[in-house]
């Protein structure tokens, strides 16, 4: 039996559950308009964890319903916030990829997806035949993808559109890099990320967040990196309070 998404907004679903939208409980044809491109006008997106099945929405991964208005008062997205760790690329992402192997001009990545990345060595701000980028097997990399899909092999570049690296590139060899769930990234994605205003006020740090899940984090001394690191990992099943009553604590000592 399909149930009111608006309804669930903030409650768990299960895969298999069927789903009407706001105002469109009768069935007809516009009972789901979806934007490929992003949010329109009056259009409603169907995010991840959900796909379009009959004349509703079907929820294909178990999670908490979540809903994110559109600017012009109508339409938003829908999508299932869930705690999976798997990545699967997605063009466009920013991600954390170890260098693997060099094959000739091309390195391969581990992204933490199901097949490794590619990445050529012309893919990096400044870069020509001549003048090479210094790149070792083991080095930390943060780029985007430019192609992904199930049919091809990911490819990874760090520079974007306009040839400047903007960020992307080689991350420093110091530092701490571990593993999140997915939807923690999002939540440290978020502009003005309550988290990382709380951790600000600990020690200053370095910080690079790639969507698939993987954290860099760096400040001045090792013990206040993994102070960080062990906050940041903790946060994922804190409240709000509790995790400002972590900070005092930390802040105190």
């Amino acid at each position: 039996m399909a149930r009111s998404a608006e309804e669930l907004v903030g409650q768990v679903v299960l895969p298999g559950d069927a789903l009407f939208l706001p105002g469109h409980a009768e069935a007809d044809s516009e009972r789901l308009c979806l934007a490929t491109g992003g949010p329109q006008k009056g259009r409603l997106v169907c995010g991840p964890g959900l796909r379009r099945g009959g004349e509703g929405l079907l929820v294909a991964k178990c999670g908490l319903l979540r809903y994110r208005g559109g600017g012009s008062g109508s339409g938003g997205t829908y999508w299932v916030d869930s705690q999976q760790r798997r990545y699967v690329p997605v063009k466009g992402d920013h991600v954390i990829g170890i260098v693997t192997t060099k094959a000739g001009d091309i390195f391969k990545v581990d992204v933490g997806g199901s097949e490794q990345a590619s990445l050529s060595y012309l893919a990096f701000e400044g870069a020509t035949k001549r003048n090479r980028p210094n790149v070792q097997v083991g080095d930390l990399i943060y780029g985007q993808f430019i192609v992904a899909n199930k049919d091809m092999e990911p490819e990874m570049v760090c520079i974007d559109s306009s040839g400047r690296a903007n960020g992307m590139g080689i991350i420093g060899q110091d530092g701490f890099l571990f593993k999140v769930s997915l939807g923690l990234i999002r939540k440290l994605l978020a502009p003005e990320c309550e988290i990382i205003q709380d951790l600000g006020q600990l020690y200053p740090f370095e910080l690079v967040l790639g969507m698939n899940g993987r954290i860099w984090v760096k400040a001045k001394t090792i013990q206040q990196t993994l102070i960080v690191a062990n906050v940041l990992e903790a946060c994922e099943h804190m409240t709000a309070e509790q995790r400002k009553q972590a900070v005092s604590k930390l802040l105190d000592n």
